[in-house]
């Protein structure tokens, strides 16, 4: 008797591993896919420019007790969403950075203890310092940095990973100098 129902269980869990697999697969080729329509979307322009600046733009539109969600755009074309703390009179590592303009350069892995991919900077911010565009998906991930991810929920950034990808991509594209950056409120 034992042994039949051990040998069930063994049938179980390989059906649960393969319909694990069948997950992974189609997992897989909805990322591809992903990849594929961004990169050929019109609104994320992978081409190099001459400009004198990057120029990005965060216009922040959604506010609650826990996150402000907004829109990243760059050099005037949609690129992902943002999320950041609400706005605390500019605590540190309890709220966003006030509205403002704002320089912004790439920092490396090697010049970060936490982050172990390039990411951005932003310098001269009042009162603070280590404000940083990275990965992260909830308020929880943050202390006062600008989390980018593509799709929102409340209080939440999806594709996180993706949207920092892509972000560095293009800023490196149009030659990764001289960005600028505004904050504004909806």
């Amino acid at each position: 008797m034992t042994w039949i129902y051990l040998l069930i269980k063994s049938a179980n869990l390989i059906q649960r591993i393969l319909n694990i697999k069948k997950k992974i697969k189609q997992i897989r080729k909805f990322v591809r896919n992903l990849f594929q329509k961004l990169r050929g979307s019109k609104s994320i322009k992978s081409t190099t420019s001459n400009l004198a600046s990057l120029n990005l733009l965060v216009i922040r539109n959604t506010f609650s007790d826990v996150s402000t969600i907004g829109n990243l755009y760059l050099n005037g074309e949609w690129l992902c969403d943002t999320l950041e703390l609400p706005y605390l009179d500019n605590q540190r590592s309890i709220s966003c950075i006030p509205e403002g303009q704002y320089k912004v350069r790439l920092r490396t892995a090697r010049e970060s203890a936490t982050r172990d991919y390039l990411h951005l900077l932003v310098e001269d911010v009042p009162n603070r310092d280590y404000i940083l565009f990275h990965i992260g998906n909830s308020a929880k991930d943050t202390r006062g940095c600008i989390l980018v991810g593509i799709g929102t929920e409340q209080n939440f950034v999806k594709n996180s990973r993706l949207a920092m990808e892509l972000l560095v991509k293009e800023i490196l594209n149009l030659g990764g100098t001289n960005i600028n950056l505004i904050i504004k409120n909806k």
